[in-house]
């Protein structure tokens, strides 16, 4: 094993070269992953410039629907995940195929999502339950979620895709907070699914208290996956990409984030003249951080773990990405 941190680099660099590859890197993985990636960004945004690039082999420095996502928009490449215990708890927690769902009710909110399925159950059995109702899946889903979905969507643009649709109704997988702040932004009635993120849900009211009080000065900025309690008190709601945006755009100085703690690295690089807290210490994925330099050194070597969507699924999944894109 390679300890050196300047040899183990030119190794990978020197792999990169000679397998004409492209490395990936979301925006809340490792500082140094981030440093050796050839791109940035967020999951969509990646796989969509990899699609573009003249390559062989796309790196995918994520977790397993990011790669799977690439492979879509790629099938002509080789797409690897460096760890292949690299998983989403939000996208496990939808399957396309599954048991039948019970109904759930959503109380305490003007335009609540209309009932939200437990995770427990199949998108199949939802989408038997309410006939023409379109589906809208979020990215952080799998490619089986996308291929049976009419739409996709990103945490960015999901009214916009929700509105685009015809009919009063959508079905919106998995994430109940991206779905419940969806609702209180559009008329259509929203259907959802009670999926969450683990890192984004810990977040309270209380914390967003704390942070007002800690830092008073700072805009609180909140991603969409956040509870809607926690939302309703934020600043300014978005996605990584558009705190990215926001921050370098606002003639603030003081930011609180409330998202993955990866993306402070990428903000603080970008924009040194200004100031970044995260919302709470222990917004960490885990999942995100399995991936070091040396097992992406090892992806290389010996060519793991290659994530290859086949064609049954991949293309209906692509239309779904298809029609979000062109909604974008």
């Amino acid at each position: 094993m390679i300890s050196d941190l300047s040899a183990l680099r030119d190794q990978i660099l020197r792999f990169k070269e000679e397998k004409r590859a492209v490395i990936l890197s979301h925006n809340y993985q490792r500082d140094e992953v981030q440093e050796i990636a050839d791109f940035v960004g967020d999951s969509l945004e990646l796989s969509r410039t990899a699609a573009t690039l003249d390559c062989a082999m796309i790196v995918f420095c994520g977790v397993h629907f990011m790669a799977e996502s690439a492979s879509i928009l790629s099938p002509e490449k080789t797409v690897l995940l460096p760890e292949r215990e690299a998983g989403c708890p939000m996208a496990d927690m939808i399957r396309a195929d599954a048991p039948r769902p019970v109904r759930k009710t959503f109380p305490g909110f003007e335009n609540p999502p209309a009932y939200v399925y437990p995770p427990e159950f199949s998108l199949k059995d939802i989408k038997k339950q309410n006939p023409g109702v379109p589906v809208v899946a979020y990215v952080n889903t799998t490619a089986e979620v996308k291929a049976e979905s009419d739409i996709c969507c990103t945490s960015a643009n999901v009214v916009r895709v929700i509105e685009s649709l015809p009919g009063d109704a959508v079905i919106c997988v998995p994430d109940k907070n991206l779905s419940m702040w969806a609702a209180k932004n559009t008329r259509k009635k929203v259907i959802a699914w009670d999926g969450y993120c683990n890192i984004h849900e810990r977040v309270t009211v209380e914390d967003i208290g704390r942070a007002r009080r800690e830092h008073p000065q700072a805009v609180v900025m909140a991603h969409p996956e956040c509870r809607i309690e926690v939302l309703e008190l934020a600043d300014h709601v978005t996605s990584t990409s558009g705190m990215l945006r926001f921050a370098t755009a606002s003639p603030e100085t003081e930011f609180v984030v409330g998202t993955e703690i990866g993306l402070l690295h990428r903000l603080r690089k970008e924009t040194p003249n200004k100031v970044f807290y995260p919302l709470r210490n222990d917004m960490v994925c885990p999942n995100m951080k399995k991936t070091t330099l040396q097992s992406i050194l090892r992806s290389f070597r010996e060519n793991t773990f290659v994530v290859n969507v086949p064609e049954h699924v991949r293309i209906p999944a692509k239309l779904a990405l298809d029609r979000m894109l062109r909604v974008a």
